[in-house]
């Protein structure tokens, strides 16, 4: 029998990328998930999964983490799903330049170095696949969550210039763009918002006390248009084993929306249907 095939997918310890590797592994793929604590590895590998511990935010990680995966498999790595990020919700204006500079380097910096090794053994075999986990914020902004948002247009600006410059190499490159999905996303993102965010010292801290922590903290309440983690890795499947992939997979209805507004609407008028959503 062939060997099967490979994929590295990142930020595997909950919501998508967990479901993703879980779910790829029964579909016969040779799944290398990533992780960013020992904690983690071990649940992981108690479930079954080969565990790499990789943070984006980590350069070192990131190298050692793919000098395991050329060890584990004899440098074949047939795909990889950039998955893992954070947001920092909040103000731009009350977003530190060290926290701007954070969240670049574990959602953006990080992949960018990952994904550049990750081509090394891809160019050896004439073929990969790249996929990568953008959202809904990619493609149109929101208040409170520049931090986030900044972070997926550059993601989405460079996914589309490597897709280009990969043609002919055998190298596809594919975005997912998910909208809401019931993930552990909200709780990870009040611990960064607690630790970068003076909001006290804001001059919106009227606005903050009025309305803004109480969104963060108790959230909007059910949505009826949230899908689950696994939503994204019917995509995902798609996005890997389509002969001919498309450049970008839109999944929950909000993203298709936002996707038809941003081309059809003026800026302003785009601007004020953002600001009731």
């Amino acid at each position: 029998m062939p060997d099967p095939r490979t994929i590295l997918i990142t930020g595997a310890s909950s919501g998508i990328g967990h479901d993703a590797a879980h779910t790829l592994a029964r579909r016969g793929w040779r799944v290398l998930a990533t992780v960013r604590t020992q904690q983690d590895r071990a649940r992981l590998a108690a479930e079954g999964l080969e565990v790499l511990i990789l943070d984006y935010a980590d350069p070192a990680s990131i190298a050692a983490a793919m000098d395991g995966v050329a060890e584990a498999t004899g440098g074949r790595l047939d795909a990889l799903f950039n998955n893992g990020a954070y947001a920092i919700p909040g103000p731009l204006e009350d977003v530190p330049a060290e926290a701007m500079r954070a969240i670049f380097e574990a959602n953006f910096i990080g992949w960018h170095d990952l994904t550049t090794r990750a081509i090394r053994l891809m160019r050896a075999r004439g073929q990969g696949r790249i996929v990568n986990n953008s959202s809904v914020l990619g493609l149109v902004g929101a208040k409170w969550r520049g931090a986030y948002v900044a972070s997926k247009f550059a993601v989405e600006g460079w996914s589309d210039c490597l897709r280009m410059e990969m043609a002919g190499t055998g190298i596809d490159v594919v975005l997912i763009e998910p909208g809401p999905i019931d993930t552990p996303f909200r709780q990870n993102a009040i611990r960064q918002f607690e630790r970068w965010i003076d909001w006290e010292r804001s001059a919106r801290a009227d606005e903050y006390r009025a309305h803004l922590l109480d969104k963060l903290y108790a959230g909007s309440g059910d949505n009826p248009m949230q899908k689950p983690a696994s939503a994204v890795t019917d995509v995902l499947i798609r996005a890997l084993e389509a002969r001919r992939p498309r450049p970008r997979y839109f999944v929950t209805v909000p993203t298709r929306i936002a996707a038809i507004a941003r081309r059809v609407l003026p800026a302003r008028a785009l601007d004020r249907l953002l600001a009731r959503s």
